[in-house]
């Protein structure tokens, strides 16, 4: 029967995902690999992508702290860590829907969990947001703020937005390989979606431009959501 069937085909994605985890061995090293051949003859390697990040906080938290008249030491370390975040949200979308497909000598040369390339993508931009989360902590500790125990809450935060980046991943890397159109779909998606996420702007400056019923429509936005798992302990 279908709903047999379909019992199945569940059990063995579960399976696949438990089996991939399993092989964690195999995908650490891969998702390392994958840094260290990218940056191969780089004097300084990932660092590259923690200084362009840092330099587009730095002049977007400048510029927008300047246009709505916001206190640099609130907004710049607020736009800061909203990059930070929304470069891991992006790369999980954006490469999560090529991940077979570019991948897809590797899955037939190699019997291995098809989970194992999702756990390698992810790995790999956990790795390159503990490189740029230094731009955070340097301006943290230039616009000083007092800490709690609560900021302890982003550690858990960060294992669920892992957790989501897995599944995001994997729907949109199952649609793309079934779906070509679905990646350049994504990417043009995705881009207007940076403006409509409260990354380098909040709500208290749709209050200022008499916008404020827009906060309404902006929660609807999921990304906000998964950008304030990590932001709002911090």
């Amino acid at each position: 029967t279908d709903a047999a069937a379909q019992s199945r085909t569940f059990a063995r994605a579960w399976g696949d995902l438990v089996d991939g985890f399993g092989k964690r061995e195999l995908w650490l090293h891969l998702g390392w690999q994958d840094i260290k051949q990218r940056y191969r003859r780089s004097v300084l390697g990932p660092f590259w992508i923690t200084i362009a990040t840092g330099t587009t906080a730095v002049a977007m938290g400048g510029l927008y702290s300047m246009l709505f008249k916001l206190e640099l030491s609130e907004h710049l370390p607020y736009v800061t860590l909203g990059l930070i975040v929304w470069n891991l949200i992006n790369a999980s979308i954006l490469e999560g829907a090529d991940v077979f497909v570019a991948n897809e000598g590797l899955i037939k040369q190699l019997p291995t969990p098809l989970s194992v390339h999702v756990y390698r993508l992810v790995w790999r931009q956990m790795i390159l947001f503990a490189h740029n989360i230094i731009i955070f902590v340097v301006i943290a500790i230039i616009y000083p703020k007092p800490w709690n125990w609560a900021d302890l809450a982003v550690i858990p935060a960060l294992a669920l937005l892992a957790l989501n980046c897995v599944w995001v991943a994997l729907c949109f890397g199952i649609l793309a390989t079934r779906y070509r159109d679905i990646s350049p779909l994504l990417a043009s998606l995705v881009q207007l979606l940076f403006f409509m996420t409260p990354i380098i702007w909040n709500e208290s400056t749709l209050q200022a431009q008499g916008a404020g019923g827009w906060a309404k429509i902006v929660e609807l936005n999921p990304l906000l959501h998964y950008l304030d798992i990590v932001r709002a302990p911090l």
